[in-house]
């Protein structure tokens, strides 16, 4: 076999090897991320019901063993705040076209995570039940934080233990069967719980009875593909700190096919050197053999 053989070969090997994972990695992203439970749950945070009580956060900090925050204080809102290591959900004030509009803020739980697919060690895990979690064996990479469309994972920087610090969706309790922490506690019922898909059809329910009332947009229906959380608005999303720029593709569509590829190369690439350096020292001692006659 000469070179022009061998790189002919060589080349339709890594193509097949290559096109195989792709195509399957392209069906598995188009499938149910966790096989074996029939529906994801979720919460609906319809925004034009909450009054700031911060009831929720909490909730969330008694449920999670957190720093209870005092709720009674209103300076808080003085100032826009994101989520922490101690505050896993936040509730902030915004001054819009329509006056002051409260949300609260935590982690999406995207249906196909950017920061499970980032995980090299699977320590960020999708559960059946949709909550995306964290778990000891993290290397500390910190690749979840930087792939998040929401920025939301945060890093213990001053332990000497560190964890990656996010709202879990009270997945303890989903697999009881209960309903979340800060579900429980709202007194106004701004936070409605249940599978997604009945979670969608309550607020297109709610948007449809009432379109002067709503803006005539799920946020999280589509944003990245799709996220357990759902929120409803009188007034466009962006004058309430979301962002509207993420896109209607899940994270890891992106990265996919490049992720799956770099095994294969870092495995035959070192084949293909070794084998054309073979190659080229054969024809090297041939030209030679053929000079010394």
């Amino acid at each position: 076999m000469d070179r022009r053989i061998f790189l002919k070969t060589f080349g339709a090997g890594l193509l097949g090897a290559t096109c195989t994972p792709l195509a399957a990695a392209s069906l598995n992203a188009r499938e149910s991320i966790v096989p074996g439970y029939n529906e994801f749950m979720g919460v609906l945070v319809d925004t034009t019901l909450c009054i700031g009580c911060r009831s929720c956060e909490e909730a969330c900090a008694g449920a999670h063993n957190l720093p209870v925050p005092n709720i009674s204080d209103d300076s808080v809102f003085k100032e826009m705040r994101d989520t922490s290591v101690t505050q896993w959900t936040v509730v902030n004030r915004y001054k819009t076209e329509k006056g002051e509009v409260f949300a609260k803020k935590q982690c999406m739980h995207c249906g196909q995570p950017g920061c499970v697919a980032a995980c090299l060690v699977k320590a960020m895990k999708k559960r059946e039940e949709g909550s995306v979690t964290w778990d000891t064996n993290c290397m500390g990479c910190r690749y979840c934080m930087v792939s998040c469309p929401f920025d939301i994972p945060k890093f213990e920087y001053n332990s000497w233990n560190p964890r990656i610090q996010k709202c879990n969706l009270c997945w303890e309790q989903l697999r009881k069967r209960e309903r979340p922490a800060c579900v429980e506690a709202c007194p106004q019922e701004a936070l409605l719980f249940g599978t997604r898909r009945e979670l969608v059809e309550e607020s297109r329910g709610r948007i449809y009875r009432e379109p002067k009332k709503y803006v005539h947009h799920i946020y999280g229906e589509y944003e990245v593909g799709g996220t357990s959380y759902l929120y409803i608005s009188a007034v466009p999303f962006e004058q309430i700190g979301f962002k509207t720029d993420v896109g209607a593709i899940a994270y890891p569509e992106y990265t996919t096919g490049f992720l799956y590829s770099v095994p294969i190369v870092l495995i035959l690439w070192p084949a293909f050197l070794m084998g054309l350096s073979y190659l080229t020292k054969r024809e090297e001692e041939i030209g030679r053999g053929g000079r010394g006659r």
